[in-house]
């Protein structure tokens, strides 16, 4: 049986750069960083003060005082990237289809502000404390659970938590469910809201994030000799997914198509990279099969890029391993130089980018990147973006633990990509 072609229809997005898709990917391709010092609490206990904060969104105006205090902020910043894409796709839901519509929405650490305010609570204050709420705002599936009820989607609804592979996982794991036939749409993409001080100490205790306080706009700086880890970030993005016949029968419009999708496991570390890339080739070249697809193909690949030394020496290796002698000569860029790691919510952040570089024709800059690394010796696209022809797009997220997930994109054609 042919599988079904699947393309986006919708978009949402909150990040650091913008709470718009026109805004988020302006400031990205215009290489203008939406990170710096940590305005919503107090870091004087912390070695690190800055990072990739959401502006301008205020949970209690947005969901009214009382919901917001009953839903942890990666719910919260998940509603508002659900209602973007759901508007923007014009996808009415009725009775008729509620049961076709998936609802695939990932956190790589869930609601961790509920878990850490509880214990906080429970140690300072006793037992009888603890919100009644505390479990089902923690629980890594409230958003994509939340977002279902509120729209009444009653199609598959689950959470998938990779890490910082968890975007590309949701949005690849909701096509197979569309290609397969079992449902005619999804929303699909990730939400994080780990920019908390226990997160923050934990990642600089484990020396993966950078401690450039003196200037945070500098701290994220992929494939640059002179990185110290990256950036923590927060946002959500979503993306409307669906079936190509069911999007044309009701006139949508379409961004682009999902080409391929690949994922493997390092199955080597709890936090590092295979050094080698292996898995992450593999994870290339499995979504470039899946897409029917040569290296040539690719027109400009998302790289995960976090700004850490081992991940950006490892994915150089893989990108090398998989395209061969074409790695030197494919266009590559990572926006978290701009977004900071958005962690679980990075994929879906970076899909956008990865339809919108489509769209636009533009290829987004690795802002930094002043001193590349010799080890880092592809084309990362320094300090400035370049207009350029794009038809596929790859975007690579790789997550801790080992999970490598890769996504491709390409403008919708007609009749496809041969």
């Amino acid at each position: 049986m042919e599988r079904r072609r699947v393309v986006i229809t919708g978009i949402g997005i909150i990040c650091p750069t913008g709470n718009s898709v026109e805004e988020a990917w302006g400031n990205a391709a215009a290489g203008k960083t939406g990170i710096g010092t940590i305005t919503r609490f107090d870091t004087s206990h912390l070695e690190n003060h800055f990072g990739g904060e959401v502006k301008g969104f205020d949970p209690n105006e947005y969901l009214g005082r009382r919901e917001a205090r009953r839903t942890d902020r990666v719910t919260q910043l998940a509603l508002y990237a659900a209602e973007k894409a759901m508007t923007d796709s014009g996808l009415q839901v009725t009775d008729e289809n509620r049961y076709d519509i998936a609802c695939i929405i990932g956190s790589g650490i869930g609601g961790i502000t509920s878990i850490f305010e509880g214990v906080k609570a429970f140690i300072e204050r006793g037992a009888k404390a603890v919100s009644p709420l505390m479990v089902p705002m923690m629980l890594p599936d409230s958003p994509s659970a939340r977002i279902s009820m509120t729209y009444g989607l009653r199609g598959p609804n689950f959470a998938i938590s990779t890490a910082c592979a968890t975007g590309n996982n949701c949005i690849g794991e909701a096509t197979e469910m569309i290609r397969r036939g079992q449902v005619k749409a999804a929303l699909a993409g990730s939400t994080e809201a780990g920019l908390v001080d226990i997160a923050i100490a934990s990642f600089n205790n484990m020396t993966a994030i950078s401690r450039r306080n003196n200037a945070p706009e500098k701290a994220s700086r992929p494939f640059d000799v002179d990185r110290d880890g990256f950036v923590v970030a927060e946002g959500a993005a979503l993306l409307m997914l669906e079936d190509l016949d069911h999007a044309l029968a009701r006139g949508a419009k379409i961004y682009a198509e999902i080409l391929g999708y690949g994922h493997t496991s390092d199955a080597y570390h709890v936090t590092a990279p295979l050094e080698t890339g292996e898995g992450a080739a593999k994870a290339i070249t499995l979504a470039l099969a899946d897409a029917h697809l040569q290296p040539t193909d690719i027109s400009y690949i998302n790289a995960h890029g976090t700004s850490t030394p081992l991940n950006d020496k490892s994915e150089t290796l893989a990108i090398k391993s998989a395209l061969g002698e074409y790695a030197y000569n494919v266009p590559i860029s990572s926006t978290k130089s701009v977004t900071g790691h958005l962690m679980g919510a990075a994929g879906a952040v970076e899909a956008v980018f990865s339809v919108m570089a489509l769209r636009e024709n533009f290829i987004p800059p690795t802002i930094n990147l002043d001193n590349p690394d010799p080890e880092c010796d592809l084309n990362y696209t320094p300090l400035v973006g370049v207009q350029r022809e794009l038809n596929i797009v790859m975007s690579n997220s790789f997550g801790f633990g080992g999970h490598n997930a890769v996504l491709i994109f390409g403008k919708y054609r007609q009749n496809g990509h041969s």
